[in-house]
């Protein structure tokens, strides 16, 4: 079992979700300058995380059903965020707030170890995004996100991967095609 998996068991199990939200379509749980210290579990639906640089939107991340996400920056710092969190479609979250899972990680060192496990991941994860877009073509990108996570192209629309991949989505469909 991975450690999202653990966490999300262990999260049920011990009954520490605050709440449940609901977002329709194009709704934003998390805007620019605002603080965010909740981390979200996406019972369905589907989520992007992105920031506007110069009017232009970037996309950073994705989240849908089974994904855990947050504004990581804000979460750590308890600090407000350049951060957008925007659903794609109608999207359901659980919600466990940060006091209850730093209480939970700090009950025994087990549980803190997770905690350590996931946050790596999540490092090791943003930085191969980083060095993918800063080294690899178009083309290498799509195909290792397209091996990483097939899934995404169910769930998200071509023109939020391809501002993720750093391309046009004129270029997305070129590649898609070929």
């Amino acid at each position: 079992m991975n450690p999202i998996d653990i966490l999300v068991k262990d999260l049920n199990e011990n009954d520490l979700w605050s709440k449940q939200i609901l977002l329709h379509r194009k709704d934003y749980l998390k805007v620019n300058a605002s603080i965010d210290t909740n981390l979200y579990l996406v019972v369905s639906g589907s989520l992007r995380i992105f920031v506007i640089d110069s009017n232009e939107e970037h996309t950073i991340r994705f989240g849908y059903k089974n994904n855990i996400i947050a504004a990581l920056d804000s979460f750590i710092s308890e600090s407000p965020s350049d951060l957008y969190i925007q659903a794609l479609k109608h999207t359901t979250l659980k919600v466990v707030e940060k006091s209850k899972l730093m209480s939970y990680f700090s009950s025994s060192p087990e549980r803190l170890n997770l905690w350590r496990i996931i946050l790596e991941n999540f490092a090791l994860q943003q930085m191969e995004r980083e060095r993918d877009i800063l080294t690899n073509s178009p083309l290498e990108r799509y195909e290792r996100v397209l091996k990483r996570s097939p899934q995404l192209f169910q769930e998200i629309p071509n023109k939020y991967i391809a501002s993720y991949l750093r391309m046009t989505p004129e270029t997305l469909s070129r590649i898609k095609k070929s």
